[in-house]
């Protein structure tokens, strides 16, 4: 009877974390169909007073951008979309 209990629990233990896995690498549709400019102010402010769009020029927000989603935990298109409202932002 023990081994059984034990069995179920572990089971359910697995389904639990999987689920939550799997859950958990999906975009909330409220984070993917933001914009860029949204994005970029609630990401980038979190820890930091962001630096105006027109403080780099394009090649430098490239090299800025991808050092910053590791610390972000940005996905690519999160990234792409901030990439390009900075590119678009600093020629204004």
């Amino acid at each position: 009877m023990k081994i059984k209990i034990k069995l179920l629990y572990i089971l359910v233990s697995a389904l639990i974390v999987s689920t939550a896995i799997m859950n958990a690498c999906k975009t909330p549709e409220a984070i993917s169909s933001k914009s860029g400019a949204q994005l970029w102010g609630e990401n980038c402010n979190r820890c930091h007073n962001a630096p105006d769009p027109s403080t780099y020029g394009d090649d430098q927000w490239e090299v800025i951008v991808e050092h910053m989603r590791q610390k972000a935990l940005l996905t690519d298109t999160e990234i792409a979309k901030v990439l390009d409202f900075m590119k678009t932002a600093n020629k204004q």
